[in-house]
């Protein structure tokens, strides 16, 4: 996966993950933009997957890492995105499909459910899977409202 600067996004119950995918990422040498949140003080998933999907929409970030206590919140908030294509995972094979098969662009995390090993893992399968294209490709063409 060819990276620009990977955007990051949180609320307060994925900040503690959020902080360790900022230690894997500068270990692999990838820079990053975060868009908050900055503390585990309660705050709303939304406000920071919204500017997370602006930033992809705008080609700003590519890819991101997204990540809330279920994932699932900041993952419906981004997939309102018409340009993010947003999985939620929690097992390396996940992460895998989402690359291969849908060329998902933000890799979701649940951070109450997932430890940093298992994140590490999810990672390396998401950055080093590439899109396989060919039948997956007029399915994605077709996920985009008009």
């Amino acid at each position: 996966m060819k990276n620009k600067i990977v955007g990051l996004a949180s609320d307060h119950a994925g900040y503690a993950l959020k902080q360790f995918v900022k230690d894997y990422l500068e270990r692999h040498g990838m820079e990053y933009k975060d868009f908050g949140t900055c503390s585990e003080e309660s705050c709303d998933y939304s406000d920071f997957g919204h500017a997370l999907g602006f930033a992809i929409e705008a080609g700003e970030v590519y890819p991101g890492i997204a990540i809330c206590g279920s994932g699932e919140g900041i993952n419906m908030t981004l997939n309102k995105h018409q340009g993010v294509r947003a999985g939620l995972v929690w097992i390396p094979e996940i992460a895998h499909l989402i690359r291969q098969h849908n060329d998902a662009n933000v890799l979701v995390m649940p951070g109450r459910f997932i430890d940093n090993e298992m994140a590490e893992r999810i990672m390396d399968e998401f950055f080093q899977t590439p899109f396989e294209g060919g039948r997956h490709q007029k399915r994605i063409d077709k996920m985009p409202l008009k």
